[in-house]
């Protein structure tokens, strides 16, 4: 397969290491708006002409399509933040390329009734074009990284394999992972972080989408290999608008354990209008405040060999098996240690990274294949969780007690 790969950032960098491992991956160009840090990378896995190192504006849908067209890629893998999802995945189709990416396209809240009813959801801009990629034959597979992605895997294994009804579907992700002498450091980006926590979270009920307060719903998750419980809230995420797309269950939720105190900096973040994305006026020069926010934040892939801990992604299935009732939850556990000794990753960048490698690969050997907008869930989870096997990556699924934890 050749890939466009845009953004080497923190999982960027994971994708391409991880790739350079496979011989499914002939060719995989290295595009960053820091041409710099593609042509460092791209020397690191040998340059040319496997990884041919480039600058790109991800904002520049025609330089997508340029680019894509003048390496003849047969996928562009989009692995920027959010904002860019359309520029890339417009650009992708324009070039009859495939695409793949971790997050979709942005939300904005209903003017009206934020915290009641949803406005334009996540991935609305990308699904009102599916019916235009069907018909050329391209494939935009979208939310596959670790969640969304591996998650929604999971909850396809589950409808396969251990339900007969399938009621309820919830992610947790948490664990103890920590940042030792930080007081503000997020594991991933700061842009997304602020659009996943501070955006109005969507829960599927009763057939609908709504929307609540931000943090909304605190509940203790039993987490497992010996983390326990854990608060989770409710934090905006993809799951939640492709669950029910393929599978049909009453309830899907998504809550993120981000901790009382990186709350609290959220809150006041907000509150001082730190996220702004407008520009206003600071001694002759205009400048989004949220663009300060992230120059001052540490860069989460420089942070690898300071996190501490286990983080741990899973989804919490609720239904009948023959006839009785059933709980189970399907997760993967990282430990940061671990992961930096092993593949010198940070381990968020890595739990994400990886797993649109594991799709890349069954894309490449045609394992999976279609065409339009499709999530994780409209293929067979069968093979996915195949290769995690085959290459020793940990996931597993234990049964919990039905109805001793109820979600919230």
């Amino acid at each position: 397969m050749r890939v466009l790969l845009v953004g080497v950032g923190t999982v960027g960098e994971a994708i391409a290491r991880l790739s350079a491992e496979h011989d499914w991956c002939e060719f995989m160009v290295l595009a960053d708006y820091d041409d710099a840090r593609a042509r460092t990378l791209a020397d690191a896995l040998g340059g040319a002409p496997r990884f041919p190192a480039t600058g790109i504006d991800a904002r520049d849908a025609s330089a997508i399509t340029e680019l894509a067209r003048a390496h003849n890629v047969d996928l562009v893998m989009n692995a920027v933040d959010p904002q860019l999802v359309m520029p890339i995945f417009t650009g992708a189709l324009e070039a009859d390329a495939n695409y793949m990416d971790m997050a979709m396209s942005l939300s904005k809240p209903d003017s009206d009734l934020p915290f009641e009813t949803p406005g334009v959801k996540l991935g609305d801009e990308q699904f009102a074009m599916a019916a235009e990629w069907e018909s050329r034959g391209r494939l935009a597979l979208v939310g596959m990284g670790m969640d969304p992605g591996l998650t929604d895997v999971f909850a396809a294994h589950a409808a396969k394999h251990a339900f007969d009804e399938i009621h309820e579907v919830h992610v947790r992700d948490g664990g103890d992972l920590e940042i030792p002498g930080f007081a503000f450091a997020p594991v991933f980006s700061i842009w997304t972080t602020i659009e996943e926590c501070l955006n109005p979270p969507v829960v599927w009920e009763d057939g609908a989408w709504h929307t609540t307060q931000p943090f909304s719903a605190s509940e203790a998750f039993p987490f497992p290999e010996g983390i326990g419980p854990v608060e989770c809230v409710n934090v905006e995420h993809e799951e939640v608008l492709l669950v029910p797309r393929w599978l049909s269950p009453r309830r899907v939720t998504f809550k993120y354990a981000l901790g009382a105190d990186f709350i609290d900096k959220l809150k006041t973040i907000h509150a001082l209008g730190m996220d702004r994305t407008d520009r206003v006026l600071v001694k002759g020069v205009e400048i989004a405040p949220r663009d300060v926010l992230a120059a001052i934040t540490p860069d989460p892939i420089s942070l690898g060999d300071s996190f501490r801990g286990r983080a741990v992604v899973g989804t919490w299935v609720l239904g009948l098996k023959d006839g009785k009732p059933r709980e189970t939850f399907s997760y993967q556990m990282a430990d940061a240690e671990d992961i930096w000794r092993r593949y010198r990753l940070q381990v968020v960048g890595w739990q994400t990274g990886l797993n649109p490698v594991v799709a890349m690969e069954l894309l490449a050997t045609g394992a999976w294949s279609g065409a339009g907008v499709l999530g994780p869930e409209a293929f067979d989870p069968d093979p996915y969780l195949a290769l995690l096997d085959r290459d020793g990556i940990h996931h597993a699924m234990v049964d919990m007690e039905p109805g001793a934890h109820r979600p919230t």
